[in-house]
């Protein structure tokens, strides 16, 4: 099976390089690259050239924020399975895909997903929370749970059903793609128990209290704009649980 990896970008010198040799490095060959990038202007164009024979696409311009930049590298992905890896991120195995797609050709499946396991800035093998997907089921989306976004890969049938990233959410627009994906429909889906992808703290979601606050809120409104029922107290109640990822990561 085909996997198409996407990866959007914006000025993201420091650690774009890392997320693309980790592609180039995986041991399953049946793969493409798809490169979004916002017109950066901080040296990425150069890194970008230097793995531009490695890229199956590759864009450099303008994009009105990081949703409409994954739909870009939707309109071009080939991959009967679909997935994105951000520049702040990497895989944490050569192995990752052929795990991924030996999984879903043998048992069929519509989606697998994996953990993620998060680092500071500086010290990408050190593992400081480990955000854990067994923890999701399409029951558990009205409490705000949903897998961890770059472990998650999707049967191209399951793209092309759910469609496009919405724009006008500024941080959950994924949370509500899974929501559209997951919600009244009998996916066939499974759990890897292991860190297939390390994320480095800061990004969107992961960037202090106000992204906290936003992100709660555009989780409130995917739901209740997509019918399932839920409301703030519910969405915050998963807090206390999320801290034992960083106890136990």
């Amino acid at each position: 099976m085909k996997i198409s990896v996407i990866t959007v970008c914006y000025n993201s010198a420091r650690t774009l390089e890392r997320t693309l040799q980790s592609v180039s490095g995986q041991d399953w060959s049946n793969f493409e690259h798809i490169v979004i990038d916002g017109g950066s202007s901080d040296g990425s164009a150069d890194i970008l050239a230097a793995f531009r024979s490695r890229l199956a696409h590759m864009v450099s311009e303008p994009d009105h924020g990081i949703y409409d930049a994954m739909n870009k590298g939707l309109a071009e992905a080939q991959g009967e399975i679909v997935c994105f890896l951000n520049a702040d991120d990497h895989y944490a195995t050569p192995q990752v895909l052929s795990r991924v797609a030996t999984q879903m050709q043998a048992r069929n499946l519509d989606a697998l997903m994996g953990d993620v396991g998060f680092f500071h800035e500086g010290f990408p093998q050190r593992v400081v929370r480990r955000y854990r997907s067994d923890r999701f089921s399409p029951e558990r989306l009205a409490w705000g749970w949903m897998p961890a976004h770059p472990a998650l890969f999707l049967h191209k049938r399951v793209i092309r059903r759910v469609g496009r990233f919405r724009t006008d959410y500024r941080i959950a627009g994924d949370f509500e793609f899974i929501v559209r994906a997951f919600y009244g429909h009998a996916l066939r889906y499974e759990y890897v128990p292991e860190v297939l992808v390390h994320m480095q703290t800061g990004g969107a979601s992961t960037g202090g209290w106000r992204s906290k606050v936003l992100l709660n809120q555009e989780v409130l409104r995917a739901c209740r704009e997509n019918g399932l029922q839920t409301n703030m107290l519910k969405i915050l109640s998963k807090y206390p649980a999320k801290l034992l990822e960083i106890i136990r990561p």
